[in-house]
């Protein structure tokens, strides 16, 4: 007969065994539907495996649970170093589930090129958020893809809205070039600022800008207040200059202060008139249709860079070859043809 100790230390371990039991495709679709975040959590582990076995299970859960996705506001949330992003979403978030709503954050941390780890800390910075039941934060590391997201951001955001996900923000690494990915998977694109726009202009690529649909100048509180007021001035002077945005909607510039909670409720109706607006002209449906083809694309992109660099015929050659680009004696172009071509004549 076992002690009450040994019954409780005997359940827990059958517990923790059972979760750690590969689930069926029907289990996971189920518990995704049901909201169970232990299994949303589990099923977005799933899609960032590499392994055979968990892509296919990862592509049949997907593919169950299409027919419940599609239904959220998908927000791009990026920003200059230091702008507070962690902070303002917070803030943010706070809104919107006071409001009622769920909020599904994906924050991605750089990874080290060097060692490939991440921090993965958003839980620690956004605590309070962490701790709201209709908010989930899920951080995931960049890895090597480009764009400042994660490789499998699309498919995270599919199962979180399947989850009954109402706002789900995309966080990106910071602003650079390559960042144009998480227009292409987004609503609406919210770049954030700071106060001495003129300094911060001249740092900010064009492409950036101009895919914003609306820029806040955050940390508009106390003696930044005034500094604030005339980035928005210099901000809408310089937007003047770019092209109407495809969505017929003006990119809007505002103030907030995320430690303050001002200017939040203001960004969150202007988000929601943008959603109305393209609804009604369109756009928001086409740019949604262009997004699912530009997906399918990146990911041809990817799977063929894949099965090249694991083709294991293919990996010695590319061994010799680097060392003969790298010494100056075979033109890196030329190199790269011939390594292309022979992958194609040996697939397996």
């Amino acid at each position: 007969m076992l002690l009450i100790g040994e019954f409780y230390k005997l359940a827990f371990f059958t517990k923790i065994h059972s979760m750690r039991q590969r689930l069926t495709v029907e289990a996971y679709t189920a518990g995704i539907l049901s909201g169970d975040r232990i299994i949303l959590s589990r099923a977005i582990t799933l899609t960032e495996s590499r392994l055979k076995n968990d892509r296919a299970l990862a592509k049949k859960v997907l593919e169950n649970i299409l027919p419940f996705t599609g239904k959220s506001l998908r927000i791009g949330i990026s920003g200059v170093p230091g702008v507070g992003k962690s902070t303002f979403i917070e803030a943010f978030g706070r809104h919107v589930t006071g409001l009622g709503m769920k909020i599904a954050v994906l924050s991605i941390d750089p990874s080290s090129k060097k060692s490939g780890g991440s921090i993965l800390a958003d839980k620690t910075r956004m605590e309070n958020l962490a701790h709201d039941p209709l908010a989930y934060i899920r951080p995931s590391a960049a890895g090597p893809s480009l764009g400042g997201v994660a490789k499998n951001t699309r498919e995270t955001i599919l199962l979180c809205e399947a989850a009954g996900y109402e706002v789900i923000i995309i966080e990106t690494v910071g602003v650079g070039q390559s960042e144009t990915l998480v227009r292409g998977m987004s609503d609406f694109f919210l770049l954030l600022m700071l106060a001495g726009a003129g300094d911060e202009l001249q740092g900010i690529k064009k492409g950036i800008m101009e895919m914003a649909d609306a820029v806040a100048i955050n940390k508009a509180d106390g003696m930044n207040q005034v500094l604030a007021e005339q980035a928005v001035g210099e901000y809408r002077n310089a937007l003047h200059l770019f092209p109407k945005p495809e969505s017929g909607v003006d990119t809007q510039v505002l103030t907030c202060s995320a430690l303050e909670g001002t200017g939040i409720a203001a960004l969150w109706e202007l988000i929601r008139k943008y959603q109305e607006t393209t609804l009604q002209n369109g756009y928001f449906d086409q740019n949604r249709r262009n997004q699912n083809l530009e997906w399918m694309h990146d990911h041809i992109r990817q799977t063929l860079e894949e099965q090249f660099y694991e083709n294991s015929i293919l990996k010695k050659a590319v061994k010799t070859t680097e060392k003969s680009v790298s010494e100056g004696r075979e033109l890196p172009v030329a190199a790269a043809e011939r390594l292309l071509e022979f992958f194609f004549k040996n697939r397996i």
